[in-house]
Formats: structure tokens, C-alpha cells, sequence
């Protein structure tokens, strides 16, 4: 029989999403599961949006241009110069999503065995892409002590070999919420400035920030303009996961040219979602004012619950939509999957992420959990107490 590739081996399954099976047979034996392990928000997708799909009236279904429609990356950069990101269209090349985005970073700026320093926690699937792309992850630790600050420079720069290439920084970060301030934003730039790399900035919930904080772009970090490359996404920002569209933004040309081809490879990103994306920029401020505000009532459930469960400790995040939470468990993986095979409440029963999968360091987050907290008030006032009770009786409890 013939053998799969090492890389096939390689691939890690999504932590988010390799529970999946075991919340579909509780949900056949009847048991409802509060669905906190994927950021999936059930914020309704502007109308604005929805109604340029509906009103298609074309009669063919065309490929775009390779780096995207250009009616379309014309008008996103002039919402990012509402953000005081001054780009052109030229500077813009439309993924499949930020996930295709950060594939054509890796791809243009890294060769195989080169390496991207990320601190870690961080988004289960830069792992994954990073296989893709036959590049290793250097990870630095942040602490949950820390509320998951950007580690001491020192850490950075231990870490730093003639293979580094690239520092990547998600921000606000997913999974833990977590908002960079400007001084930590100067930190990394004076690293890449010394040691002449590039910044992967991954600000796909740039939106989404709380209690008066602002959020700050690597974009607008002077002295590294060729060295920065944006990632961003619609998914969040319009509550459209399913369109499939981000983006890969540099003003480096040369970056831009080599990540064409790559992006030439593949045809043109989906044309109804960018036909979406294009419309949704028109989005009035009013959405987003709602939004914040409802996430913020949901971010409060969630984190005054969890610190109210003894032995558990959960910081206050700033940004995105998603805590990592500190838990009174043996093992967090084991949790999860207990959480649905072996456990329910009054029928009912919580989807969690476990911490583990959003570490590139073996043995790291085996008591903590992420939770996206996308569900209604309601909703997660209820899925916390199930998780209180489901903690009361959990066979591997460590206090």
C-alpha cells in the first residue's frame, strides 16, 4: 500500500475542530451543546453584504483577477486609510481567507528549515501552515500570569538563529485576547530593524477592542515599511466566515510580486465573496458600535464566571473574542473530550478548545482552555454554569 507523505504525518489535527465528532453523538442522544470551541459569532452578516450576493446579475460566474477584483482592493485601501494605513491596490493581494494570506507570506519570504519566531499561545493553525510551507516555529512563551503580554526581548532575541526569518504577531491575539500596546509594538520593531526581518502582523480582529483601548498596526511602525506584511479578514470584522476572503497587504514590491505568483498558482480568490467584501466596506459605523458592545456584555459573562470557580483563573482580554482560561484539570484535551462522551447537565453540555493544541511546545497549556465567547448572553451564562458543574465531578480535578 502506498505510504502518505511525511508532511500528511506532520499535519496536526485542528484542536478547534477534532471534537467535532464527539458533540455530534451527544447531540444525537439528546444533549445540547453550547458551542464555545470555534469563532463562529452568530452576529448577523450586514445586510449591505448579503444583498450584493443576492442582486448578482452577471450570467457568467468569472475568475477574478489572481490578486483580486480590482473595483474591490481599490475601495479596501481606502478603508485602510481610514485606519491611517496608506496603501495602494497594488499593495493588496485577496486570499482564500487570512489562512491563504499568511500561506503566501510564509511561501515568498521563507525557504524550507527557515524559521518564524511566534509567541505562543497562538493560533492553532500557523502550526499547520507551517508545515505547509516546510518552515519551523520558534515559539516563545507568554504567560497566563501576564494576561499573555509580548515576552521580554531577551526571549526574542535567545531565539533568533541565521535560519530566522520572520517574527509573526497576532493583534488582538487569538487565542487569548490579548491587545498589544504601542511600546511593545516599538519592541518588535527595533527587533526586526537589528536583525533585519520581517513582521507577519496578523490584525484580523483590528475592530474588536475593548475599554477604551485603541488598536495599534504594525503599519504604522516607522523605519520597517518594506519589512511588514499585514494579514487581514473579513470573516470577523462582517461575521463572514463562510466567504472566504482575506488579504495579504505589503508595500514591499518585490514581497508583492513574489507572492503573485504564488496566488497566480491557484486561479483568483472566490468571486461571490469578494462581491461580499466589497459591499461590506460600506458597513455603517452603528454595526460595529452594536457589536462591540454586545461582545463586551458576553466577555464579562465569561470571565467574571470563570474567576468565580475556585481553582480557576481567567484574565481580562482586551481584544478579539476569545479568553484562555486557566482550569482546575489534569489534562485539557482529556477535559474536552470528557466534557461531551461522559458528561451532561440537566442535558446539556459545553464545547471547549482545549489550550494544548494553540502551543508549539510540547506539555504547554494542559490546564488551560480557549473559549470563544460568540454565543448570546444567555446562552453563555448557562454553558458556564454546566462548565462549574461539569468541574464539581470531573475525575481528573487537581484541587
Amino acid at each position: 500500500m502506498p505510504s502518505i507523505s511525511l508532511k500528511g504525518r506532520m499535519m496536526p489535527e485542528s484542536p478547534i475542530r477534532k471534537l467535532v465528532p464527539f458533540a455530534e453523538i451527544a447531540k444525537k442522544k439528546g444533549v445540547k451543546v453550547y458551542h464555545l470551541n470555534i469563532g463562529q459569532p452568530d452576529i448577523h452578516t450586514p445586510e449591505i453584504a448579503l444583498n450584493a450576493i443576492r442582486n448578482f446579475t452577471g450570467i457568467v460566474v468569472e475568475y477574478s483577477h489572481s490578486a483580486g477584483i480590482p473595483s474591490y482592493r481599490i475601495k479596501l485601501a481606502e478603508y485602510y486609510k481610514k485606519h491611517n494605513i496608506h496603501i495602494t491596490a497594488d499593495d493588496i493581494i485577496i486570499g482564500a481567507g487570512a489562512s491563504e494570506a499568511i500561506l503566501f507570506a510564509f511561501q515568498t519570504i521563507m525557504d524550507p528549515g527557515d524559521e518564524v519566531i511566534i509567541p505562543e499561545p497562538f493560533y492553532a493553525n500557523y502550526n499547520g501552515f507551517a508545515i505547509n510551507a516546510g518552515v519551523h516555529v520558534k515559539p516563545i512563551f507568554s504567560s497566563i500570569e501576564t494576561g499573555f503580554a509580548l515576552p521580554p526581548i531577551s526571549d526574542f532575541e535567545n531565539s533568533i538563529t541565521p535560519k530566522t526569518k520572520a517574527i509573526l504577531v497576532c493583534n488582538p491575539n487569538n487565542p487569548t485576547g490579548y491587545l498589544y500596546s504601542e511600546e511593545e509594538l516599538e519592541t518588535l520593531r527595533q527587533l526586526v530593524l537589528k536583525y533585519d526581518l520581517y513582521l507577519i502582523a496578523d490584525e484580523v480582529y483590528r475592530e474588536f477592542c475593548y475599554d477604551g483601548n485603541k488598536h495599534h498596526s504594525c503599519m504604522h511602525l516607522k523605519g520597517i515599511e518594506n519589512n511588514v506584511i499585514l494579514i487581514d479578514s473579513v470573516s470577523k470584522r462582517y461575521s463572514a466566515c463562510g466567504v472566504r476572503i482575506g488579504c495579504m497587504i505589503s508595500k514591499n514590491k518585490e514581497v508583492m510580486q513574489t507572492a503573485l505568483k504564488f496566488a497566480q498558482a491557484r486561479l483568483s480568490p472566490p468571486s461571490f465573496g469578494q462581491i461580499a467584501a466589497e459591499a461590506a466596506i460600506d458597513t455603517p459605523d452603528s454595526y460595529f458600535t452594536e457589536v462591540l458592545a454586545e461582545y463586551i456584555k458576553r466577555r464579562n459573562v465569561v470571565v467574571e464566571s470563570i474567576n468565580k470557580i475556585k481553582g480557576a483563573f481567567c484574565p481580562t482580554p482586551k481584544g478579539a473574542f476569545y479568553v484562555v482560561a486557566k482550569l482546575p484539570i489534569d489534562d485539557s484535551d482529556k477535559f474536552c473530550q470528557w466534557l461531551l462522551d461522559s458528561f451532561e447537565f440537566e442535558k446539556q453540555t459545553v464545547m471547549l478548545a482545549p489550550a494544548s493544541g494553540f502551543y508549539s511546545t510540547p506539555g504547554r497549556g494542559k490546564d488551560e482552555v480557549r473559549i470563544s465567547y460568540v454565543l448570546n448572553v444567555n446562552d453563555l451564562h448557562q454553558s458556564m454554569i454546566v462548565l462549574e458543574q461539569a468541574l464539581k465531578v470531573y475525575p481528573g480535578r487537581t484541587n
